[in-house]
């Protein structure tokens, strides 16, 4: 099939680059997404997010033409929905639920503009059943077209599942490097979507069935979520037995069959620290070890807090002319990973929101991806590095970007959550 026009709708940190990949193909395409001030900025031809190599690619496509974006869904050859996939707000210690309103908001979106011979993908990340419930809510909407669920082969619509599996920093290479999973309603799906990724794809793109693909990346996430666990509580383990956990790991990982991951002040983005819970809600009663998994590391920041407040203590004892709010916290870091600008479930940002709200003194935050603090984070300080350095009786290092790796605070207490100021 010839894809002359292809949709993306949210065009978001995987949705944009994944048009602009396209874009770049020679393929004419509409982006599609619900915040107009993205919407605007990429119709420049400049990007609303930091991902290397992507503000180049954008600005190319725009310019040539292969690129609009638009907050109404148009008709298009292949539609492709990268949305968010979050989970409902629950009370802490209740299993969260998927909360499918974005993929559901999405799929009514397009449902309108679809014509016979079209090809949805779902890319979210998402729970077992979500292709399919996605499927249902546009056969819903459009009882003219047929879909697979209906009529099989035979269906008007074409629909299949392919979970996005790039790392954020390095998204323009791996979109085109990594293997893609792709799980059609039926074979003719899958083979129609195989033939649309392989426009820019040169790694295999290895068909399965949409079950198969939406938990085989519920299941790299876990997977990792787990072994960041393990790294975790050994950390707090070798915290209480006075061991340096940096250096006993690279001990550990001279066996050759031993790999451990390198600790840190919890999980976050919007996958790993997310699709766990998919699994877990649906099957709670087998989910054991991902289920402790995730409590080990949503439990991390408190210990960072206890942390703290072990700290103040310290100061406010070597120091007693002085108040709690005499006393300056620096934060360092609140992206969910190094060197991007990323803040969705971010350990480092609920660490910092948590002492602005405990501690009577100043805080502040550094964060070089970024020129403004979100909303969450009122009272607390954007700061410069050197500022921070300067200015801070307690630094709080929650990220390994790569500036914080060239300096060390020279005074006051050092909390390092990631092990690249400790003495070794």
């Amino acid at each position: 099939m010839a894809f002359e026009i292809i949709s993306v709708i949210g065009l978001g940190y995987i949705g944009l680059p994944t048009a602009a990949m396209f874009a770049s193909c020679k393929k004419n395409v509409i982006g599609v997404d619900v915040n107009e001030n993205a919407v605007n900025i990429i119709n420049r031809g400049e990007i609303h997010i930091v991902e290397p190599e992507l503000d180049v690619l954008v600005q190319n496509a725009v310019r040539d033409g292969y690129l609009k974006a638009t907050i109404t869904p148009e008709p298009a050859d292949a539609f492709i929905i990268a949305v968010p996939t979050p989970f409902k707000p629950c009370p802490r210690g209740v299993i969260p639920e998927p909360d499918l309103k974005y993929i559901e908001a999405a799929a009514k979106s397009i449902a309108p503009v679809l014509k016979k011979g079209d090809l949805v993908i779902l890319e979210s990340t998402s729970p077992v059943g979500a292709t399919e419930q996605m499927a249902e809510w546009m056969a819903e909407a459009r009882k003219d077209l047929t879909f697979p669920q209906q009529n099989g082969e035979k269906s008007d619509i074409r629909i299949a599942h392919c979970p996005e599996r790039v790392l954020p920093g390095h998204v323009v290479r791996e979109l085109v490097e990594n293997d893609r999973v792709i799980g059609g309603l039926t074979a003719k799906c899958s083979e129609l979507a195989v033939e649309l990724y392989k426009i820019f794809v040169r790694a295999e793109c290895v068909i399965t069935n949409a079950r198969t693909a939406e938990m085989a990346k519920l299941t790299e996430n876990s997977c990792r979520d787990v072994q960041i666990a393990f790294a975790n509580e050994l950390s707090i383990i070798c915290d209480e037995l006075d061991i340096d956990v940096w250096g006993l790991i690279s001990l550990a990982n001279r066996h050759p069959r031993i790999n451990i991951l390198q600790p840190g002040p919890g999980v976050g983005g919007h996958c790993i620290a997310v699709d766990p819970w998919f699994i877990v809600s649906k099957t709670p009663e087998q989910a054991q070890l991902i289920h402790t998994a995730r409590k080990v590391n949503d439990a991390k920041p408190e210990w960072v807090i206890n942390k703290v407040k072990i700290a103040i203590a310290d100061f406010l004892q070597a120091n007693p002319d002085k108040t709690s709010k005499d006393v300056t916290i620096a934060c360092y870091g609140l992206a969910f990973k190094p060197d991007i600008d990323d803040l969705r479930e971010s350990p480092a940002l609920d660490i910092t929101k948590m002492i602005s709200e405990f501690h009577a003194g100043e805080v502040l935050a550094v964060e070089p991806n970024i020129s403004e603090l979100p909303q969450s984070l009122k009272g607390v300080q954007l700061s410069t590095l050197s500022e921070a350095l300067k200015a801070g009786d307690i630094h709080v290092l929650l990220l390994d970007h790569k500036d914080f790796k060239l300096v060390r605070p020279e005074n006051g207490l050092l909390i390092d959550t990631k092990g690249i100021w400790r003495k070794k």
